[in-house]
């Protein structure tokens, strides 16, 4: 049986079980971030002939395919002989999860299986000191989620998937892109939602000043597993009709609205909590377009090339972002907020009525992630500006793409080098007789001149970006 089969048939069996458990635990006056289904990485982005590595609410996680389960693991990553990162190790021969320092290997259930130093006969590899915590997994919608909570609850609680999704489901086309950012998953969550800010800071990417108006939200559902809310009006001053957004505790959320101009639109945010002033952003834009035109444009549009595009969305807000919840911090210890976050922020219209229910819900479950904890320093503009490490390395799509940018400005350089050596000797040889000659053996240095221009401007969009953004040009 294929591993595609197996994984569908145990996401089934999940979510033909009486799902008993809400996700954040029993506790109606609490929220617990840890009981709870997170996505970690595209599948598509995961390399099942090596491990990879992830950290989920401050907790380090080494992931690896286990053929012989035919299934995603995802385990502490942490060798419990010497406490080495597994990470670190490979995938061994015979398909274990093998430690890097001494060799210990281990099955898909976390079992040890051998520790080469012991002699034979010895059982020191069964105790129970010699395995290794494993986390449930489970693979929906082309994503990897882990549960971080109780093991045993797992099976109980639903994965937020995209639920629209699930129907009509060769009428959508999906593309989308994640990156780890530089600021808290609550913070990517509150600018998500707030989609007024769209028309000023992403003016110029996807949004444009003129679009500014008043916003009426309007709260329909609220309660310990999200809410609903409602804008009647709809973005562009009403040209697309009214927008529909969700909130899914802890750390999903999606805008929905539905327009004759561009058919059925969402966009959702997965905010994966990793340390305390760091997420990892799953971005998905799902559509059921009125024309094929654009299905098929976005069809053949890279990967890669839609990635460039959307790091430098992001990069709209990345910096201020990251100093804005530094400020909110320092706020909060101020004697006239007293902790009070609507007395740190002035939120002076409808347009913030999903900030406001935001913070509310947080204050109202106790759902602060990493309660306590205080923010590290801030970082300098070039490290947030870093493209390479937050997603160039993590992206299979990009990392391939950069790779062959590389060998294209070598092998262009290459060119260039030899048609500059031979051009002296042609000029020597066929002057003054032909000088078209001479000018078509120009052509090639040319054409290699210019790629490698191209490339190298390529290359950089994807160790670093943009500096100044485009509202600001």
């Amino acid at each position: 049986m294929t591993a595609n089969i197996l994984l569908r048939e145990n996401l089934y069996h999940n979510d033909s079980q009486a799902q008993s458990l809400p996700a954040g635990g029993l506790d109606p006056d609490r929220f617990d971030w840890q009981e709870v289904w997170y996505p970690v990485f595209y599948i598509e982005d995961l390399d099942k002939a090596k491990p990879s590595k992830f950290t989920l609410l401050e907790r380090d996680l080494v992931i690896w395919w286990d053929r012989h389960t035919n299934a995603w693991k995802a385990f502490d990553d942490r060798c419990p002989h010497r406490l080495v990162p597994l990470s670190e190790g490979r995938i061994a021969e015979d398909g274990l999860l093998e430690c890097p320092y001494h060799g210990w290997a281990f099955k898909g259930d976390g079992s040890c299986d051998r520790i080469p130093q012991q002699p034979e006969g010895g059982t020191a590899h069964t105790s129970k000191r010699a395995c290794v915590a494993a986390l449930p997994t489970a693979v929906r919608q082309g994503l990897l989620f882990i549960y971080a909570g109780n093991p045993e609850n797992a099976s109980q609680v639903k994965i937020p998937i995209i639920e629209p999704l699930e129907t009509e489901t060769e009428k959508w086309t999906l593309f989308g892109t994640f990156r780890d950012l530089p600021y808290d998953a609550l913070t990517l969550l509150e600018n998500v939602l707030d989609a007024s800010h769209l028309p000023f800071t992403h003016h110029k990417s996807v949004g444009n000043r003129a679009n500014a108006a008043p916003m009426v939200l309007e709260i329909l559902e609220s309660n310990k597993n999200g809410f609903n809310g409602i804008w009647e009006e709809g973005p562009r001053r009403g040209k697309l009709g009214k927008q529909d957004t969700t909130f899914i505790a802890p750390a999903t959320m999606w805008h929905e609205l539905t327009s004759k101009q561009f058919g059925r639109t969402m966009t959702v945010v997965y905010a994966t909590p990793t340390r305390k002033g760091e997420c990892r952003l799953f971005a998905r834009f799902p559509f059921q377009f009125s024309s094929a035109i654009p299905r098929f444009f976005i069809s053949i549009t890279p990967r890669w090339y839609s990635h460039i595009g959307q790091n430098g969305i992001l990069e709209d807000d990345q910096i201020f972002l990251h100093y804005q919840e530094r400020y909110l911090e320092q706020a909060l210890t101020m004697p006239e907020s007293n902790g009070n976050y609507a007395k740190a922020f002035y939120l002076a219209t409808s347009a913030d009525t999903y900030v406001s229910e935001l913070r509310k819900w947080v204050n109202r479950y106790e759902a602060d992630p990493f309660a306590g904890k205080q923010l590290a320093l801030p970082l300098i503009k070039e490290a947030l500006l870093d493209r390479y490490h937050s997603h160039t390395s993590k992206c299979a799509s990009c990392s391939q793409a950069l790779r062959n940018v590389r060998r294209i400005k070598t092998a262009s350089k290459i060119v260039a080098a030899i048609a500059w050596t031979i051009s002296p000797l042609i000029s020597y040889f066929f002057a003054p007789a032909n000088l078209l000659v001479i000018l078509l053996s120009s052509i090639p240095m040319a054409i290699a001149i210019a790629l490698w221009l191209i490339c190298n401007s390529l290359e950089q969009k994807f160790i670093y970006g943009q500096e100044i953004p485009l509202r600001n040009l």
